[in-house]
Formats: structure tokens, C-alpha cells, sequence
């Protein structure tokens, strides 16, 4: 087994999910800001470069508007060292960046995706990767979101998180929690994406045996 070419990608790790108008709200924003913390010390430890991506809007913006202090990088990620830096205005780390051709002059092949927010930017860029062709990871204890309500309906924190994470299981990525990452690193391991064939038989059976 070949052992990934991983690169820890770092999305938005901004005050603004933490002390801003946007506060992370499951799981708990200390736990996972301690968990990206440790997945960046894990990967520079191991040699896996590490990306760190901020996203700015204009300065009129209600949110991460260019020179506030909501759009800062937290300290947990600024103040550790970083291989690669992207600033993105879009959901998507790809998406009017240098990422994809960064990651090609590094030959990395597997995305380990950490940060905010798990059904907003980390999505979009999961599926962004994995349509060009990466092997993506997604860190779900080092992630997080916010409850949302409109017209649609009212979803919280946890729903939307949980649903996004089992979604992406199923297709996408490779789900597991910093812990099982740190020791797939240490062990040049792959982590094993599902499918959506066997995520929907598990569920259809969960239903018939209650």
C-alpha cells in the first residue's frame, strides 16, 4: 500500500468563529481549535506541509471584513508555522487561488481537511478536491458549526454538523477524528472512505431491525 501524500489544509481558523459574529457552536470551539492545534503539530512533526487559508470579504462586510479583528487568524494558527498560505473570497479553497497548483508542484495526492465551517467552505472544498481527483481526509472533531434558520427551516449545530460528516463518509472523504488521523499519520496509514451503496444498506437495516 502506497503510504498518501497528505497536506494538512487549514481553512479559516478566524476570530470570527471564536470571539466574532459567527460563533462555532458544535462541537464545543475550544475542543476543536485544541484538535487543529494538535493536527498541525502532528503534520510538521511527520513532514506534512501545512496550508492555512483566511478568508477576507470587503471591509463593508458583516463578516471576516478585510482588516477587522474578526478576519484575523486565530492565535492557535498563527502562531504556529505554516507551509503554504492562501487567501480565498469564496467557499471553495480552490476557487481563485494557487492551491491546485501549489499541491501539483508538491505531488501531494491525500487532503487532510481541518477548520470552519463544516458544511460551508470545508464542503465545498471537499468536494472540489475530490472531483479533481484527491484522496481527501476530514478531521470532524476538528471542525464545527453554526445553528441556521430561513425560510428553508431550522437546522442546529450538531444537526448540520452530523449530517454533513455522514454525508461525507459516504462519497467524499474519509472521516475520523484527529486522534485517528495523528495515528495514521505516525503509521503512513489510509484512512477508508465509505460508500453510499453500504451507508444506505446500514441504514436501511438499522430500520428494519428496530
Amino acid at each position: 500500500m502506497t503510504t498518501p501524500r497528505r497536506a494538512l489544509i487549514v481553512i479559516d481558523v478566524q476570530n470570527e468563529y471564536v470571539t466574532g459574529d459567527l460563533p462555532i457552536e458544535y462541537p464545543e470551539v475550544q475542543t476543536s481549535l485544541a484538535n487543529i492545534g494538535r493536527a498541525i503539530d502532528a503534520a510538521r512533526a511527520a513532514g506534512v506541509p501545512v496550508v492555512v487559508v483566511q478568508h477576507l470579504s470587503s471591509a463593508s462586510s458583516p463578516l471576516f471584513a478585510r482588516g477587522s479583528e474578526g478576519a484575523e487568524l486565530h492565535p492557535v494558527v498563527a502562531a504556529r508555522a505554516r507551509d503554504h498560505y492562501i487567501e480565498k473570497s469564496m467557499a471553495s479553497a480552490f476557487t481563485g487561488t494557487d492551491l491546485a497548483d501549489w499541491l501539483a508542484a508538491q505531488q501531494i495526492d491525500t487532503l487532510t481537511i481541518v477548520g470552519y465551517m463544516t458544511h460551508n467552505c470545508d464542503a465545498s472544498t471537499i468536494n472540489h478536491a475530490s472531483h479533481a481527483g484527491f484522496a481527501v481526509e476530514f478531521l470532524h472533531d476538528a471542525t464545527g458549526s453554526v445553528p441556521y434558520e430561513n425560510s428553508a427551516g431550522f437546522a442546529s449545530a450538531q444537526q448540520i454538523h452530523q449530517v454533513f460528516s455522514v454525508v461525507l463518509q459516504s462519497n467524499f472523504a474519509a472521516v475520523a477524528s484527529t486522534d485517528q488521523w495523528i495515528a495514521a499519520v505516525q503509521g503512513g496509514a489510509k484512512l477508508q472512505r465509505g460508500d453510499i451503496y453500504t451507508s444506505n444498506q446500514k441504514a436501511r437495516g438499522r430500520r428494519v431491525a428496530a
